[in-house]
This record gives C-alpha cells, structure tokens and sequence, in this order.
C-alpha cells in the first residue's frame, strides 16, 4: 500500500483531532495485517471508493470513544448510544472527507461511503481485502487504531 494512499487518511485524522478535540495524536509502529483485524468496543468502518478503493477502520476502545463525545458535546456520557454511535460516525466521515480532498493532491478522485458503525467486544474483524495497514494512534484520553484496507481500482 502506497504512502500516498495511507498519508491523507492520518494526516486529516491528527487535524480533526487536533481542531474538534483539541487532541494531538502521535503514531505508533505500523504493522501489516494478513487476515482478521483487532477492534475495540466502539469501531466507525468508512468505506473508499473511485480510484481508491476499500476501507479506513477507526477503533475506538469504550472509554476514549465516551470522552471524545464528551468533550465535543460537552455532555457526560455513560455509555455507548446512538447519540455516541452518530456522533463517532461523524468524526470518521469528516476525516474521510478531508482525506479525499487530500488525495487529489496525488490526481487521485475519490469519494467515501457514509460510515458504519460496530459497537460491542468484538475479538477481531475479517475484512476479506488481503493485506492491510494497522496504524496504533495514541492521544492523551487513550490510544485507538486506523486500519487502512485500501488498493486501486482496476475498473
């Protein structure tokens, strides 16, 4: 997977974060994953198509995704709701969507699909995509993962 397919998607994520949440995010080590994908409890699935296509996976674990909907709506939040749900699945469809823009930078039209969101303990996700990019994120309310499950489009 290409730098410039995986750098827009990270790039829009650390300004969000850094302009909604007020929150630096610093990357871990990359890892390549071959087969099921680690999730967390609160997990926003935004889907890439045109000449990119696949998937960018934000995994969330309970408490972060709890704090980050806190500090944007100013509300204590108890538990994972569809207030919660909506309000993760926004974040990710704003980083897509500054990531998309960024991509045009490499003469690359793409458009995302609205997000999903998974909450629960999952053990792990099978994306069937082949190979992906784990990217560990980590923040000063906790640390979560932007998995990238992106390849060209043949047509």
């Amino acid at each position: 997977m290409k730098a410039d397919y995986v750098n827009p998607f990270f790039m829009s994520t650390k300004e969000v974060f850094r302009l909604m949440l007020g929150l630096d995010v610093i990357r871990g080590d990359l890892r390549i994953l071959e087969d099921m994908v680690p999730s967390k409890e609160a997990n926003a699935l935004l889907g890439v198509t045109g000449d990119l296509q696949g998937s960018v996976l934000f995994s969330y674990p309970r408490e972060m995704a709890l704090e980050m909907v806190r500090i944007m709506s100013g509300m204590d939040m108890h538990e994972i709701d569809s207030f919660v749900s909506s309000a993760l699945g926004e974040v990710a469809n704003i980083i897509g969507g500054n990531a998309v823009t960024k991509l045009t930078e490499s003469r690359l039209t793409c458009d995302i699909v609205p997000p999903q969101v998974f909450v629960g303990e999952y053990k792990s996700l099978s994306m069937a995509t082949g190979k992906a990019l784990l990217i560990p994120l980590r923040t000063s309310i906790g640390e979560f993962d932007m998995t990238v499950f992106l390849k060209e489009n043949t047509k």
